[in-house]
């Protein structure tokens, strides 16, 4: 039960929204403007594929999922952030959790490189926030002993209803599809007595 507890223990929500939000207020300051992240700060931290395959720019892998593009930006998925994050701390020990934050981030973008065009720019957290949201959907369902055909409907849905010609729908279904396999298997390893002596209620939206 300890282990589960990590998460709250070191409430990791608002440690990664505060990193979130350094990272936009550090390129506000160097950018000159707090509405719109510059151009080319975007093109140097998020990712851009041609910079990626054609010059060794693997970092940004892992930095775009802390570069937004604009303040409205931020503030969406941040708000999903802290959702889901708080969700996930309740079923997830901290190392599970960083896991699935960072696997779903980074399988987003490997989807991105594969499908996305060399040079269209690519930023933002929501990669991350998906694979938060499909583990503590199937997590849930799973633990309880129901279908979880109803749990990747909704999953689907919401991928569904976000989606949009500006929107980078590769990095949301990667981070999606890995947050519902991660959940999936870790809710079947996890020992039935921890499970349900778990204090979280089964009352969920997901």
């Amino acid at each position: 039960m300890n282990s589960m507890k990590n998460s709250q223990k070191y409430r990791i929500t608002f440690i990664l929204m505060a990193i979130n939000i350094a990272v936009y207020i550090y390129t506000s300051v160097v950018g000159g403007d707090w509405l719109n992240t510059n151009f080319n700060l975007i093109v140097q931290y998020g990712q851009v594929n041609g910079l990626v395959l054609g010059y060794g720019w693997y970092y940004q892998l892992f930095t775009s999922l802390f570069i937004h593009v604009t303040i409205v930006h931020l503030a969406g998925n941040m708000m999903f952030l802290l959702i889901f994050g708080l969700r996930a701390e309740e079923m997830f020990s901290l190392p599970e959790y960083l896991f699935l934050y960072f696997v779903g981030g980074l399988v987003g973008n490997l989807l991105s490189l594969v499908f996305l065009p060399l040079w269209v720019p690519s930023a933002g957290a929501s990669g991350a926030i998906f694979g938060m949201f499909g583990a503590c959907t199937i997590y849930i369902r799973r633990t309880v002993g129901q279908s979880i055909m109803g749990a990747l409907m909704f999953a689907f849905f919401l991928l569904l209803i976000s989606s949009g010609p500006e929107v980078n729908n590769l990095a949301h279904i990667g981070g999606l599809v890995a947050g519902l396999l991660i959940g999936y298997v870790l809710a079947s390893r996890r020992k039935p007595e921890t499970v349900y002596s778990h204090n979280y209620s089964y009352t969920t939206p997901f």
